[in-house]
């Protein structure tokens, strides 16, 4: 099945052809056409008219939705973790934790919104959640499951529709996520899903939508942020990326730190929005430790997904060489080879480690792939120092067992998610997710989405009027003649 969903219905796009092809052979997975402005016109709508009849059902009714398609992404967990792997190259030991924290996600939204509508029938006032209407959503390529999911499932729970726009690179599996949907029960409209590229985007955007919740690249993020000017009605929460700093101290465990390392940078060939793009290394400390890191780093399996490799490929071949293209602009500004990343055919490359020493213009933009660079400095502040010096500021990790350091890394970081002596390539969906700066606009996602999925209304209230004496102000002198 290649097409839209618009009201319960598949049609087929009447807008740019696309295709969708695995990273790791070049085969074509999923080939159609997007939707036209019309079909975007016609799925904002259809979101619209859902919408009010899903909000008026029952609470516990949409919980009960939602907790079936739980159990229905749980009975097709090896159909959704193959699709996975094959359009995103990810290896099927990572897509299958992928479908795992999707069917997680529900139990936690559920958890969250039940903390937002807490019983205040025992006192004069009140407050109610309301849902905002259509929320388009925009998902990303490198967790097309988990992701939109995550934008997904607590805006349902509120009472609102949606409009989703996966990226263009893998539609497959926004196909399944949206059959699943359905099997579970979802009533027509409530989900609608539209392919297309950034003029898809663009049209939804200008669209009668009351949220927009992204996933992506600071670029694109700020360009959706542009377009929405002079439209303060409209909720933007902003999901975008980061230049991760991870500071290597005194550690311990030297093989336990540099896994973490690895970890932190290399998993998901570095298509993690958490991955560490920059290693720091406090003198005297980490020497050993990075040494360390630089012999496992050949060692490490790649290959496609069946092959349960550590690292897969990258979204597409594009990706791969802007990575390659990133690596030759950090050597040409003064960085040197300590391990060059090389192109392996297709959308492989293999790790790449970049010593930066004494550049004094630092690249302060996301790599997003498997290539690290590394910073020396000569104490703990200065380590510090360096982590904070980017625009962004999304992640950040500390290796050490020095405690006065940790507490001082955590009073003087600035990262919405941090990490002390565990990979920065992670997070729990029971906490926060988000950053500052360019990395994101003050809206987190995870445990808080429940939050920029509907708006508070505050209630308060009175005992019938013929309970009541009439409350007459001070000053007013009834009667008198003016």
């Amino acid at each position: 099945m290649t097409g839209i969903l618009i009201n319960g219905e598949w049609q087929a796009g009447r807008g740019s052809e696309l295709r969708s092809l695995n990273p790791a052979t070049g085969e074509v997975l999923w080939a159609g056409y997007g939707a036209d402005e019309q079909q975007v016109r016609e799925a904002v709508a259809a979101a619209s008219q859902a919408q009010p009849s899903w909000y008026l059902t029952p609470l516990a009714e949409r919980k009960r939705l939602l907790e079936n398609f739980a159990e229905t992404v749980q009975d097709n967990t090896s159909e959704l973790a193959k699709a996975i792997s094959n359009e995103t190259g990810k290896p099927l030991w990572e897509s299958t934790q992928e479908v795992t924290a999707m069917i997680n996600k529900i139990a936690i939204s559920i958890s969250a919104q039940q903390q937002r509508a807490a019983d205040h029938s025992e006192v004069q006032w009140g407050l109610q959640h309301r849902p905002l209407g259509v929320m388009a959503v925009f998902g990303p390529y490198n967790f097309p499951g988990h992701l939109p999911n995550g934008h997904i499932v607590p805006a349902l729970l509120a009472g609102n529709s949606i409009v989703f726009k996966p990226s263009e690179k893998t539609p497959a599996v926004a196909e399944l996520t949206l059959q699943l949907w359905r099997a579970a029960g979802l009533p027509p409209g409530v989900i609608n899903l539209l392919h297309g590229d950034a003029s898809v985007g663009r049209a939804l955007i200008n669209a009668a939508v009351q949220g927009v919740l992204f996933t992506g690249s600071y670029r694109v993020g700020a360009e959706i942020h542009r377009q929405l000017a002079g439209r303060p009605e409209v909720l933007l929460a902003l999901e975008m990326g980061g230049n991760n700093p991870l500071i290597v101290d005194r550690v311990g465990n030297i093989e336990v730190a540099a896994w973490h390392i690895i970890r932190s940078a290399f998993i998901s060939s570095g298509q993690r929005c958490t991955c560490a793009r920059r290693l720091i290394l406090v003198a005297n400390n980490a020497n050993s430790v990075f040494e360390r890191v630089i012999q496992i780093l050949p060692q490490l399996q790649i290959g496609a997904w069946q092959e349960e490799p550590f690292m897969g490929p990258l979204i597409d071949e594009q990706a791969a060489m802007k990575v390659l293209d990133t690596q030759k602009k950090l050597l040409q500004i003064g960085g040197r080879a300590k391990l060059l990343a090389r192109h392996r055919g297709n959308a492989f490359i293999s790790p790449g480690v970049i010593t930066m020493p004494g550049v004094k213009n630092l690249y302060d933009e996301e790599i997003f792939g498997p290539l690290l660079q590394v910073y020396r400095v000569a104490d703990f502040d200065e380590a510090i120092t360096l982590a904070n010096d980017t625009r962004f500021g999304l992640a950040a990790g500390l290796l050490s067992d020095n405690i006065s350091h940790q507490e001082k890394f955590l009073q003087h970081i600035r990262a919405g998610v941090v990490s002390i002596n565990q990979p920065t390539a992670g997070a729990s969906s029971t906490l926060p997710f988000g950053g500052v700066g360019h990395s994101g606009n003050y809206r987190p996602s995870a445990s808080y989405a429940a939050d920029y999925c509907a708006w508070p209304q505050a209630q308060t209230l009175g005992t019938a009027t013929h309970e009541q004496q009439p409350v007459i102000p001070q000053g007013f002198m009834g009667g008198a003649n003016h």
